[in-house]
């Protein structure tokens, strides 16, 4: 193995941004990340990562936060976490949103919130019959699983992972949005979004954190429950963070 050290100055300068590309790229595809977790993923040491870390805070490509828990705290400090800025989201994807934003707003004065909502829901059911193949294909325990694949596949690096205690059930996290800038001035994107989940998993689903209040990944929680047919009117829960636009303060 070539330690960066060895390297000539041009390729050091060469290898050091394309590791800290790859760090946070790993940020972006995983969502808020501790050092350790940086470290298992990209391959380096914690102190590597670190200084890599320090130099893309400096660059206002990431910052650092306190971990957000769900469900009961434990004892002791939160995990520091380190989550991707506007600016280092702007670096990978997220080109248009002006352009976007003056669309949508001219859609709301001349039509009013409700021409908003229909745009938004219309959206998201030209997607429709691409997710629900995926998702119908799945068994029924592996659909939140499968819904997440399909976006990971259209730009939003989603997983799926098991609920905390106390909870029964998964949580499906986007820590990436193409719209995350748009949906900031316009939630009724993510609203609609819930609906389209809902009634692609046949459940009620809850948005618990979005990227455009300033989360640091979108966290839908999706209840464990028996089989059923998809509803014609989905029943979608929408906690506070998702429904109101603007940044976090914290």
């Amino acid at each position: 193995m070539k330690y960066v050290g060895e390297a000539p100055q041009e390729e050091l300068a060469t290898g050091e941004r394309s590791t800290r590309n790859r760090v946070a790229r790993s940020i972006l595809d995983h969502g808020p990340s501790t050092a350790a977790d940086l470290a298992k993923r990209v391959g380096l040491t914690q102190a590597a990562v670190r200084r890599h870390l320090d130099a893309l805070v400096s660059d206002d490509v990431v910052e650092a936060r306190e971990q957000r828990v769900y469900g009961a705290r434990t004892r002791g400090r939160p995990a520091k976490v380190f989550a991707l800025t506007d600016c280092g989201r702007d670096a990978f994807d997220q080109s248009y949103d002006k352009l976007a934003a003056d669309a949508l707003r001219w859609i709301a004065e001349s039509g009013g919130d409700e021409a908003l909502v229909a745009f938004a829901r219309a959206r998201m059911a030209a997607l429709s019959e691409k997710y629900r193949t995926t998702v119908d294909a799945a068994e029924p325990q592996a659909r939140t699983e499968a819904l997440a694949k399909a976006l990971s596949a259209d730009g939003y690096a989603a997983t799926a992972r098991s609920a905390p205690a106390p909870q029964l059930g998964e949580q499906l996290c986007q820590h990436h949005c193409p719209v995350a800038h748009v949906a900031e001035q316009f939630p009724q994107l993510c609203e609609a979004e819930t609906e389209f989940f809902s009634s692609l998993l046949g459940t009620h689903v809850q948005r618990l954190a979005t990227l455009a209040h300033g989360d640091g990944v979108c966290t839908t929680y999706v209840p464990r429950s028996s089989p059923a047919a998809h509803p014609t009117v989905p029943q979608t829960t929408t906690s506070a963070s998702a429904s109101t636009a603007g940044r976090n303060p914290a």
